[in-house]
């Protein structure tokens, strides 16, 4: 059984702790550099360093070695993260130099993502929608088929879906209001009226099995006060692939829950607005 993460705990635990707030004053959120530095905090522990003067670039290396990431671009994500928390320490005067040595990894020609066309979305919501529920989680099928008509249809990411509550719904004004999205900034995305009316049995259908939807509950929940996590979206689409029988040509990634946000990019507003009736 995985332990339970009980908060930094090495001879860095304060100084990343440090960092951590330094870069959310400034408005990042830094939740997955925040993973990538508990990954260092535990193998200081487990390697048995007590002082910032035993990290030397021989323990950074190795602890980059330790790391699974057979990708140059995950190597070098973990790589940055490392680096940008000691020239900070250098640039607050607690180091002299940084122990971070490891030069960044050469990437290598990148496949081209996989774009789901209208059929292939038709059919993910058709397996969506037959999801059941259990005692604890009700409208599976409705919630999930409702997530990934936004994510194709008006371009979210999961994580904005999984933010997204009924207040930030604007059904008058056909918008959505995207809050603390990338980069911390809010953003308004237009839809039209086939999603309002998708959007609208969705809600009346929350209304009637969960009895009352208020302004602050998030629109995706199976507990209402708590919001469906961005992890568990993309779980579950990845539970609903195989089921796709998708044909991945050579030279194309295979495809992932980002996937289904491509394909608004390569759209005009007016065919977003009707795109709600198309596929369902």
């Amino acid at each position: 059984m995985k332990a339970r993460w009980t908060g930094f705990q090495s001879c860095l635990a304060e100084r990343i702790k440090g960092f951590l707030e330094y870069k959310r004053a400034l408005g990042h959120k830094f939740w997955t550099e925040e993973t990538a530095l508990r990954l260092l905090d535990r193998y200081l522990i487990e390697c048995g360093v007590n002082s910032m003067a035993e990290i030397t670039p021989e323990i950074i290396e190795k602890f980059l070695a330790s790391r699974p990431r057979t990708q140059p671009r995950s190597y070098n994500n973990l790589l940055s993260v490392v680096s940008r928390l000691f020239y900070w320490l250098v640039g607050q005067g607690v180091l002299l130099h940084s122990p971070v040595h490891a030069k960044r990894r050469r990437k290598s020609a990148q496949r081209i993502p996989f774009i789901f066309n209208v059929a292939q979305a038709r059919t993910l919501l058709e397996v969506a929608s037959n999801l059941s529920d259990n005692p604890r989680v009700i409208l599976r099928g409705a919630t999930y088929k409702m997530i990934f008509v936004l994510l194709y249809g008006l371009g979210l990411r999961a994580g904005e879906v999984s933010r997204l509550c009924w207040k930030d719904v604007y059904f008058v004004r056909y918008l959505l209001v995207i809050r603390q999205t990338k980069f911390a900034k809010d953003r308004l995305v237009p839809f039209g009226p086939r999603m309002e009316k998708k959007l609208q049995e969705y809600r009346l259908c929350c209304k009637q099995r969960k009895r009352k939807v208020s302004p602050e509950d998030p629109v995706f929940s199976f507990t209402r006060d708590k919001p469906i996590h961005p992890n568990t979206i993309s779980q579950t689409f990845r539970h609903l692939l195989p089921l796709l029988k998708l044909n991945v040509p050579p030279g194309i990634r295979p495809p992932c829950l980002h996937n289904l946000r491509h394909y608004a990019e390569f759209r005009t507003m007016p065919s977003r607005t009707a795109f709600a009736v198309n596929i369902s």
